[in-house]
């Protein structure tokens, strides 16, 4: 069995819902980044100790919160000492448009992982792209770097879409799932 933790910023609730679904496929502790970019000093203690650790942040204006980020520059002091090396990785992003430039969020977070010497998973959902499809279908974005979710801006955040959370439950499993089989 290998420790999951999934670390995450969400400023309306969207992405918390996003987050605790991925949680809950990888029975990873979760923990929330808050509205001042920190986390506590047990929350470190948790990533440190984790074999595979998932980012998530909502996509604004093309990229990751400050919040976020704030969190991934504080990531630097465990960077020089490499001490997130060989660790597997994933990540998500949610934004209210189907496309909304969160590729360019996933590929920071991928980058953060990549600059730790971490082990990137992908999503490894094929997408939902018939014309049949819709937002309740499993990887209905298409993503596969990682996991796209949509939260409309006029949704609360008890409405993102129900494919997307069954994407991200799938994907949580499948992160866990990797780095217990490289454990």
């Amino acid at each position: 069995m290998s420790k999951t933790v999934v670390i995450y910023h969400s400023g309306y609730g969207h992405t918390k819902t996003v987050a605790e679904h991925v949680a809950r496929g990888a029975e990873a502790q979760i923990i929330a980044i808050d509205a001042q970019g920190e986390i506590a000093e047990a929350d470190w203690d948790a990533l440190n100790a984790a074999d595979a650790i998932i980012f998530g942040t909502p996509t604004y204006m093309g990229n990751v919160s400050w919040q976020f980020k704030k969190f991934a520059d504080a990531t630097s002091k465990v960077w020089f000492t490499r001490g997130w090396q060989d660790k597997v990785f994933g990540g998500f992003t949610n934004s209210a448009s189907p496309n909304g430039d969160k590729q360019v969020a996933l590929i920071t977070l991928q980058t953060l992982a990549s600059q730790h010497g971490g082990i990137w998973v992908s999503l490894g959902v094929l997408p939902s792209n018939t014309k049949a499809a819709t937002s309740d279908d499993p990887n209905n974005l298409g993503g596969s770097v990682g996991l796209l979710a949509r939260s409309p801006a006029d949704a609360g955040a008890d409405e993102v879409h129900k494919g997307d959370l069954e994407t991200a439950a799938l994907y949580g499993k499948r992160v866990a799932g990797i780095a217990a089989r490289l454990k």
